[in-house]
């Protein structure tokens, strides 16, 4: 299905602008894309309405909160898995993100913990005492070469 935008050409580039800079003061954003800054403003309301725009964010870095080791763990779950094991997965300390997934693994998580012995404890103490997970596999990122959560809008 070819995608079928949702947005006109001056939303998306207002929405590459704050992409790129999310505290970009609004009458630059109107200088760039040649508006009056009340009609910025008032276009930025409707996307964040329609839930086009979901947030903002500052981007922190872990090892500056000792948080220098990332992880993704693939979680089997058991064929009796509640449907709570997704929140209970989320809740767990240290995991960022929890994605259900296809295939033998039902869950993947993305995980930032201080190091190997922390990653060791969640995965022991917390993990594995949830009721319906099976088993656990880890992988432990050694270098990072990309990680963003912009949207590529020119697809």
């Amino acid at each position: 299905m070819k995608y079928e935008r949702i947005i006109d050409d001056v939303d998306h580039k207002i929405l590459e602008i704050l992409q790129e800079k999310a505290r970009v003061p609004n009458a630059e954003v109107a200088r760039q894309v040649g508006m009056a800054p009340s009609a910025v403003l008032e276009r930025i309301r409707k996307l964040e309405e329609r839930s086009i725009i979901e947030g903002y964010e500052v981007r922190l870095n872990p090892m500056e909160f000792g948080q220098g080791l990332t992880a993704f763990v693939q979680v089997s779950a058991l064929p009796q898995a509640n449907g709570k094991l997704a929140a209970q997965l989320a809740e767990v300390p240290g995991v960022q993100e929890v994605h259900q997934v296809a295939g033998a693994d039902g869950y993947l998580l993305k995980l930032r913990v201080a190091d190997n012995a922390e990653l060791g404890v969640i995965l022991r103490d917390e993990l594995m005492m949830l009721s319906g997970v099976e088993s656990t596999r880890t992988s432990i990122v050694l270098n990072t070469i990309k990680e963003t959560r912009k949207i590529d809008l020119n697809r």
